[in-house]
């Protein structure tokens, strides 16, 4: 019964016509067999136990293993003594370094007598096979979206020095579907990464409920098995959009499987196509490459009577979520000590962002958008800026952040002490106006006039205005003219009061006498 085995079929019609009492030579003809064929079916028909009823009733698999009982080199002892050592050989075959070939050598030197290379590979294969299986995982419509960076970059050539700028490869699929997007981002920084993903979710025209991610360190900031911690700004981006974060077991491909196989898809579909065009941007580069993807979700599967795009705009786009009005805004935390002066520095644009002044001392959460600074304290939030550019000056101060000492010294100007002048006394404003009217810079002046206020705050209205008026007429402007017009009460004095002539005595000495007191020379 060497050769090809005949199917069961064949050898069901055999027992019947030797039961119908035909003979072999008839049979071999009829059936296209040999006479030794036949004769051995016979034999091995008689050794059975069964009744010929009962054999003609089983299915053509089973009846196949009455006549095939296998082959009897899996019964060597070799096999037995293998099957007790796969577990062993199979758990050192994950350790560093170690190798089939040295698994083998190790095998042979315990026992010569074992199996070959060959034939240790395969059941050392079939084991492992065994042990692993692999499920298959249905997908609902809509519900998840997997993504991934394939792990070969693309370049384009800067047109200004002529050499090549890497890129990363963004690849994201819809399971139930097959439907992919690719997108060329400049790195895997979270930036890059978010961005990719929302102009996913805009080419889609949704959001998926479930977004699985690969453990890249963009997504996920420590990776295990159950479970893995996000990124706080992937997080954002979920709940912004409405959408779940999965992260797929660390070094588990199989959980992700569909978007490996697009990764494999951009290779042949977009890399291999693109290898002899010469792009200059980023921008064009990805114009090409959306073209080539385009295509491959269009044309019609080989297995199905549709293309992806089809089945996903008919079955997948209709449940997605709707997307929210506005894009998200990325979010950069920080937790600072607000400084004695009022301020926290952000080393990302280089400027300072004031708080309140009650607050100094205390550690504050920044965060920071592209457009706006948000400071919190407590849950609390208590100041609100938006962000700076170069252009602007470093120190970003709202003056109610200020204490009332530090907003006075802010505040000053020349208008700001006419104003308070004017409220004390007319007169004293003319003062203060008249002080601000010489060339002297007014910066200068500012501590003279806290000066002059300070000294007549306790001054009633009428004594300000006689003592200002007095300063006035001499034409002597300074605070310490008018603390000695204060001392001296030479306010009292009318300007048009005559001045009394010194008594006449004999106490005069004369320009005679002065010169006689020169020295000679």
């Amino acid at each position: 019964m060497a050769g090809k085995t005949k199917s069961m079929s064949q050898i069901k019609q055999l027992i019947l016509m030797h039961q119908a009492g035909e003979g072999i030579k008839n049979i071999a003809r009829t059936l296209g067999m040999s006479k030794n064929t036949v004769k051995s079916y016979l034999l091995k028909f008689s050794m059975l136990s069964e009744p010929s009823k009962e054999l003609l009733k089983l299915d053509d698999q089973v009846l196949q293993g009455r006549f095939h009982v296998g082959n009897p080199a899996y019964c060597d002892h070799r096999q037995k003594v293998l099957e007790g050592k796969l577990a062993h050989l199979s758990h050192e075959l994950t350790r560093k370094g170690v190798t089939l070939r040295l698994l083998w050598e190790e095998y042979r030197s315990e026992y010569p007598d074992g199996y070959g290379y060959t034939q240790f590979c395969y059941h050392l294969g079939q084991y492992q096979k065994q042990k692993n299986p692999s499920a298959v995982l249905n997908h609902r419509p809509g519900e998840k979206l997997f993504v991934d960076f394939a792990g070969k970059t693309h370049h384009y050539t800067n047109p200004t020095t002529g050499k090549p700028v890497e890129c990363q490869v963004f690849v994201a699929t819809m399971p139930y579907s097959d439907y992919g997007f690719c997108l060329l981002v400049p790195s895997q920084k979270i930036a890059d990464f978010l961005y990719a993903l929302e102009e996913c979710f805009l080419f889609l025209g949704g959001v998926p409920t479930i977004l699985v991610t690969d453990n890249l360190k963009s997504a996920i900031i420590k990776s295990d098995r159950y479970e893995p911690e996000a990124n706080q700004n992937l997080q954002d981006f979920a709940n912004h959009y409405g959408t779940i974060i999965s992260p797929t077991r660390v070094r588990k491909p199989k959980d992700k499987a569909l978007v490996e196989n697009h990764v494999k898809i951009f290779y042949t579909q977009v890399f291999a196509r693109l290898r002899n065009r010469h792009h200059t941007s980023i921008e064009e580069l990805n114009k090409d490459a959306r073209q080539l993807f385009t295509a491959h979700n269009q044309t019609r599967m080989q297995q199905r009577p549709y293309s992806r795009q089809e089945c996903f705009l008919s079955e997948e786009k209709p449940l997605l979520l709707p997307l929210p009005v506005e894009k998200f805004e990325l979010k950069y935390y920080k937790r600072l000590t607000l400084a004695k002066n009022n301020f926290v520095f952000l080393t990302q644009d280089k400027h300072y962002y004031s708080a309140p002044y009650q607050y100094i001392g205390k550690v504050v959460d920044v965060i920071s958008t592209r457009t706006q600074i948000k400071i919190y304290s407590d849950g609390q939030c208590i100041a609100i800026h938006m962000r700076a550019t170069e252009d602007q000056p470093r120190y970003i101060l709202q003056r109610e952040h200020l204490c009332s000492a530090h907003q006075h010294y802010f505040d000053r100007s020349p208008d700001y002490y006419i104003k308070r002048a004017q409220s004390l006394s007319a007169v004293l404003g003319t003062l203060i106006e008249k002080k601000f009217s010489t060339p002297q810079p007014p910066e200068t002046l500012y501590r003279s006039c806290d000066g002059i206020l300070r000294l007549l705050r306790s001054l009633d209205r009428k004594t300000v205005d006689a003592v200002c008026q007095k300063a006035l007429n001499d034409e002597k402007l300074s605070m310490k003219h008018l603390e000695l017009i204060i001392n001296n009460k030479t306010w009292l004095l009318s300007d048009d009061q005559p001045t009394t002539p010194l008594p006449v005595h004999e106490n005069i000495r004369g320009k005679d006498y002065f010169q006689s007191q020169l020295p000679l020379h």
